[in-house]
């Protein structure tokens, strides 16, 4: 019986650890998008958000000046995103912006109940829970 047990443990640890999320990790630095600036007014940044899906209205970021080191020019919140190009409105800036300087952008955070970790823990916890309660 303690045979069956051990091997229904390692089953499990086995089928579950592929699904944990290699992202996950304690200390990892966030992840961010660099998009180029297409065009500048008084008051908006346009930029092309590329190959980033998660760009989306409400989002916060800010504007770089590449040549200074990533000097901070302006901070800004998206208003708009279209067929690649999200519009944000510059709430806060240390100098003028221009078509020079990136927009940096950190991805939003998921909800821990859409996190893979987070069900692959359940899985594997209900799994080695039923493999205890059967080998009673």
């Amino acid at each position: 019986m303690r045979h069956l047990q051990a091997l229904c443990v390692a089953a499990a640890v086995l089928a579950g650890a592929p699904a944990l999320d290699p992202h996950a990790s304690v200390g990892a630095q966030p992840r961010t998008a660099r998009c180029e600036s297409t065009s500048v007014s008084d008051t908006t940044l346009t930029f092309r958000t590329g190959p980033v899906a998660w760009v989306a209205r409400g989002l916060a970021g800010s504007a770089r000046d590449p040549r200074k080191r990533d000097q901070l020019v302006a901070r800004f919140r998206v208003v708009a995103v279209r067929d690649g190009l999200a519009t944000a409105r510059v709430t806060g800036q240390t100098t003028a912006v221009s078509t020079d300087h990136v927009a940096i952008l950190e991805e939003p955070r998921r909800p821990w109940f859409k996190t893979r970790t987070f069900w692959s823990g359940l899985v594997l916890g209900g799994a080695l829970g039923a493999t205890a309660a059967l080998a009673k």
